[in-house]
């Protein structure tokens, strides 16, 4: 997928479709290819899929925010001309979109959320991440899914290589850091986005009880629960996702 990325000055996206853009944030330790069933789906619905590449581990330390990533977003759609859009995101991707809600409103028409921190999260426990301990790493990322089949090698891999690099370590903990410092739960019942929120009835990251949270604060929200399935929803069970994501923005007209 990343062969398929543009490069234009500080962005670089992927960018499939015509029509109206619904704009993907991947999580902390995810990448767009957690997103390649949305992608296959929705540019054959009369959508663009656009996925910008987050610098997650680029920034200073002291820029390294979840706010600096909601400003980055927007730079990102004002770059593109994009009038408005829908924001999907999951886990700290659900994060950045609901902040880029709640600052800049008039920029997106619909905001979809899946395992979404932003409101409680459980860390992945005090020795995450163990450097250099590749069956450390391999078991928590099988339990981000119900079937940890789902984390393959190659999943594994990608977590191994990012714990393994002392400054994305290092920015990986100030991320974590920053998104329990910017809890939301006060700015959620002032917006008045519509949102879709689709989470795994097993997700342990972040647990069903904080979709129920995110359901009763957002005074306009609609609530999909997904079997037999954890904290990434699209991955673990693609077909589901779309078809829930899809009837939901037909249901809404957007």
């Amino acid at each position: 997928m990343k062969s398929n990325l543009r490069q234009e000055g500080k962005f670089k996206y992927l960018e499939q479709g015509e029509g109206t853009p619904i704009v993907i944030l991947y999580g902390l330790m995810g990448g767009l290819s957690n997103f390649d069933g949305v992608i296959d789906y929705f540019p054959k619905q009369g959508y663009k899929v656009v996925i910008p590449e987050l610098p997650l581990y680029s920034m200073s330390l002291l820029k390294t925010s979840v706010g600096t990533f909601a400003k980055f977003l927007k730079e990102f759609i004002d770059y593109k001309g994009y009038e408005k859009v829908i924001l999907l995101g999951n886990s700290l991707g659900g994060h950045i979109a609901l902040l880029a809600t709640k600052l800049y409103p008039e920029t997106v028409k619909a905001l979809i959320i899946t395992g979404s921190s932003g409101l409680y999260e459980n860390s992945m426990g005090e020795s995450y991440p163990r450097r250099g301990d590749y069956e450390f790493i391999k078991k928590k990322a099988q339990d981000v899914f119900y079937d940890p089949e789902v984390a393959t090698k190659e999943v594994v891999d990608d977590v191994y290589k990012t714990v393994s690099d002392r400054n994305k370590l290092v920015k990986t903990l100030a991320i974590a850091k920053s998104a329990i410092r910017h809890n939301m739960a006060k700015d959620l019942p002032k917006m008045e986005t519509p949102t879709c929120i689709i989470w795994g009835k097993d997700d342990n990251v972040t647990p069903p009880e904080v979709a129920e949270d995110f359901n009763l604060l957002l005074p306009d929200a609609d609530l999909y629960w997904i079997d037999k399935c954890g904290h990434a929803a699209m991955m673990e069970h693609p077909d589901l996702f779309n078809e829930v994501l899809h009837t939901w923005l037909k249901k809404r007209n957007f």
